[in-house]
């Protein structure tokens, strides 16, 4: 670990995974975002190995859930996305997808949420704007954040440097990531590679470092 001026400036994966500075964040893993990638299946399973790993070594964890507001409370923003997400150009054919009480706006149950950990809805593809996210983060000392779910290219780019701008250190799991596009989710992912910023890693070896840190913070 590099000390500089009293503090630390961890580098490696290993070091960046301490359970008690580290949070993994869930985006968007619900019901009906799942159904509009080509392998839902495959990325559930991803993620919920990650998110087993984090729950066995003591890792905290939070949740985002993309949400759609009553047509009476959209605003401008809202409605051009979503009539370009609906590939219409007239307002009054907006559909939102995302109600609250929607069956579509639910994760999905293989990964349900434990009353210990947090769920924050959002209306934004960063999971850190206008939510309490980084409010939460910064209360427990959280230095660092794993990143896992849909989509690559829509959300968990956004939310990578958002967080990166926030001073955390993002870990983005890329094989626990879906896409909605294959071609614009790998150019999301060489992108943050090139920025420098957040630490790029697959299921597998995070799922070990997690095992390794757990086992050194219990020794």
């Amino acid at each position: 670990m590099n000390r500089a001026y009293g503090l630390n400036i961890p580098q490696t994966l290993e070091e960046v995974c301490d359970p008690q500075r580290l949070a993994l964040l869930v985006y968007d893993m619900q019901v009906g975002i799942l159904s509009q990638i080509a392998n839902p299946d495959k990325v559930t399973r991803q993620v919920l190995k990650v998110l087993t790993a984090a729950r066995n070594a003591g890792v905290r964890v939070f949740f985002s859930r993309h949400l759609s507001l009553p047509k009476e409370l959209m605003g401008m923003s809202q409605f051009r996305m979503a009539m370009t997400w609906q590939r219409t150009d007239s307002p009054d054919q907006v559909n939102p997808w995302f109600l609250r009480d929607a069956p579509g706006f639910q994760i999905t149950p293989e990964l349900l949420p434990r009353p210990t950990e947090g769920v924050s809805d959002k209306l934004t593809m960063s999971a850190f704007e206008g939510t309490w996210l980084d409010f939460a983060l910064r209360d427990c000392g959280i230095s660092a954040f794993i990143i896992v779910g849909v989509a690559t290219e829509i959300g968990i780019e956004p939310t990578a440097r958002h967080g990166a701008d926030l001073g955390y250190i993002p870990v983005v799991v890329t094989d626990a990531c879906g896409g909605g596009n294959e071609e614009a989710a790998k150019q999301s992912i060489e992108s943050l590679k090139f920025a420098g910023d957040t630490l790029v890693s697959d299921t597998e070896t995070i799922c070990a470092v997690l095992r390794q840190r757990s086992g050194l913070s219990r020794s």
